[in-house]
């Protein structure tokens, strides 16, 4: 695929970038999702799985990288998390100055969306829930999905097949609209 600058905003502006993080448990289909969406080559870093658990042919030992522009002047820089646990300590930098984050849940291995989420809501980072739906199976509704991960009342839960540009694009544009509402909640409870 072409890569695809951002075009300049009005009177020669140069475009808004914003930073998300993808993360999610080993295997959930978070290099996938970064592919399926990124107009330039991803960046990927990876290497053989260790441990037990379920194997893939590789797993993300840095970051995954990706960029979307979502319209004129917006764009979006997608930073893939490792998913094994000995490389979390990646995590702090990868999070830091992100919009925003898109928790990718594979229903088959649900609670190893817990650990995710929690460090989200620890550190107040907007997330959505994004359910991969494999092969467009979709067994599971967001509230049961909410419920079952104990998520803070109003957290976008989306269900998405990370293979899908659209499916993809539809959740990043739903992160950018929580994201958008939680960060100016919080303004206006800063200067109120």
């Amino acid at each position: 695929m072409n890569a695809v600058q951002p075009t300049a905003t009005r009177a020669g502006e140069p475009p808004m970038t914003l930073k998300v993080v993808v993360a999610g448990g080993f295997g959930a289909g978070k290099t996938t999702l970064v592919g399926a969406v990124s107009e330039i080559r991803p960046l990927r870093t990876e290497a053989e799985p260790s441990g037990p658990g379920p194997r893939a042919a590789g797993t993300t030992v840095a970051m995954d990288y990706g960029r979307i522009t979502l319209k004129d002047g917006l764009a979006l820089c997608l930073f893939g998390t490792p998913g094994q646990d000995r490389f979390w300590f990646l995590w702090d930098d990868l999070a830091h100055g992100a919009l925003g984050a898109v928790v990718l849940a594979d229903t088959r291995r649900l609670p190893d969306c817990f650990p995710t989420v929690d460090y989200f809501e620890d550190r107040e980072i907007p997330f959505v829930v994004a359910v991969n739906c494999f092969g467009g199976v979709r067994s599971h509704r967001g509230d049961d999905i909410a419920e079952a991960l104990d998520l803070d009342p109003g957290t976008p839960v989306v269900l998405c097949d990370a293979r899908d540009r659209e499916a993809v694009r539809d959740v990043l544009v739903s992160l950018v609209e929580y994201a958008g509402r939680q960060h100016a909640a919080r303004l206006l409870a800063a200067v109120g």
